[in-house]
């Protein structure tokens, strides 16, 4: 963290493009560290972490799928994982609480939408059918395969999501505007 802060200017970070999540997730990182690196955009995950591997870029913030082989073999360094407890794929990577920085948690989500209108019956069908699918033994061994982490049932549901929608719309509205991000 004192290397990034004291050479920030010198510093690129590399992403797949503005919206993705390797793009916001370094927003909120250097936000934290106090920190404007130079953003450089790639064709996506893999093309960034290439030019990661390959010196062109400091370093890239991106999810375990995307990086856990090149980590595992030790091609690149993972400094920390931004959550609360280690990922089983990654249990030498400490997390961000234990790497000094508590307050770097951004872990991706995935939801189900449906268009505005649907009977109520037929979603509440289909959060069962999700629900059903997420107990699923295979389906939680697969998640965590890819790096994933299935949420409890108490953050599963139709009022659990739009909650952390509208939490999550709270928390990056700031970081966006404040990183003057237009798309056009």
């Amino acid at each position: 963290m004192s290397y990034a802060k004291t050479n920030a200017e010198k510093l690129n970070v590399g992403h797949a493009g503005v919206g993705s999540i390797t793009f916001t997730l370094p927003l909120l990182l250097n936000s934290l560290l106090g920190i404007k690196p130079t953003m450089v955009p790639f064709n996506g995950a893999a093309p960034a972490t290439n030019a990661l591997v390959g010196g062109q870029v400091d370093y890239i913030v991106t999810g375990i799928a995307d990086i856990a082989q090149q980590v595992q073999t030790g091609t690149i360094k993972a400094y920390a994982v931004a959550a609360t407890e280690r990922h089983p794929i990654l249990p030498n990577v400490p997390t961000t609480i234990e790497a000094g920085l508590p307050e770097f948690q951004a872990l991706p989500w995935w939801a189900l939408f449906a268009p505005k209108g649907v009977p109520q019956p037929i979603l509440d069908a289909l959060t069962d059918a999700l629900d059903k699918a997420l107990d699923d033994e295979h389906v939680r061994k697969r998640f965590s395969d890819l790096g994933g982490d299935i949420p409890g049932k108490e953050r599963r549901g139709q009022l659990p999501l739009a909650a952390l929608v509208k939490s999550e719309i709270a928390r990056w509205t700031p970081i966006i505007k404040a990183a003057n991000v237009t798309i056009g």
